[in-house]
């Protein structure tokens, strides 16, 4: 994707995904690691322990690159998570009386998952929910905004501004906990006005850093706002 344009969507990678050899592989490979959380999270709720919702959602991923569930896609249908929830939805309901013994792929690591990451990341989840697909669209928000993050910290870190990144960044959600603008100034031996220059530029490079990912996930550009509001709509719930 382009630092600025939203010339690749997320359909774009799933329409990859459906082809054969290389690309395709990669395809698959970048959409399981964007989704792995949410479906582990999912799949959760629904298992006794994390070691059988680790397995399971290895099992899961494993079915959709060997079945190809990614086949009858189809961006008019909606949102491409929306189709890969029904999707966990179902294959849950068909394994449910089949042994672990049975699953496909072996030992076989289809997606890079980190148990204690996966375990850390479910702890600090509530501990009950009344809506798992409502939980589901939230961790794929904040798995978003994780990404972003993530790619601003890069590039801070590479113009060797890593330390600024991290002591603006809990003003990106104007956080009450986060320190003065003073207090960082001071830390970073500049002025508050010179700080409050390069927050501004943060933030702008933020919403245009959340605006790309969010076209990634969109088919058409103009359905970005519309999925921003239903971002902040799911993190908020």
């Amino acid at each position: 994707m382009s630092e600025g344009g939203f010339q690749t969507t997320r359909w774009t990678v799933v329409a990859r995904a459906k082809g054969d050899g290389d690309d395709a592989r990669a395809a698959l490979a970048e959409l399981c690691e964007r989704y792995w959380y949410p479906v582990f999270l999912f799949v959760r709720r629904r298992c006794a322990t994390e070691e059988e919702a680790l397995d399971r959602t290895q099992e899961f991923f494993a079915r959709l690159i060997e079945k190809r569930f990614v086949e009858p896609a189809d961006p008019s249908r909606g949102r491409f998570r929306g189709y890969l929830l029904a999707c966990v939805r179902h294959d849950l309901a068909n394994q449910r009386d089949h042994e672990r013994a049975a699953k496909r792929g072996g030992d076989a690591r289809i997606v890079s998952i980190d148990a204690r990451t996966a375990a850390g990341r479910f702890a600090g989840e509530p501990s009950t929910t009344d809506d798992p697909e409502r939980e589901f669209q939230r961790a794929f928000a904040r798995t978003l905004l994780e990404r972003v993050l993530g790619a601003l910290r890069v590039e801070h870190a590479e113009a060797g501004k890593e330390e600024e990144f991290e002591r603006l960044r809990p003003h990106l959600a104007r956080s009450a906990s986060a320190p003065s603008l003073a207090d960082v100034a001071a830390a970073l031996g500049t002025t508050e006005g010179a700080t409050k220059v390069r927050l501004h530029r943060l933030r702008r490079r933020y919403a245009e850093r959340l605006r790309a990912e969010l076209a990634d996930v969109v088919d058409r550009p103009g359905d970005v706002e519309d999925e921003l509001r239903g971002l902040f709509d799911a993190l908020r719930g």
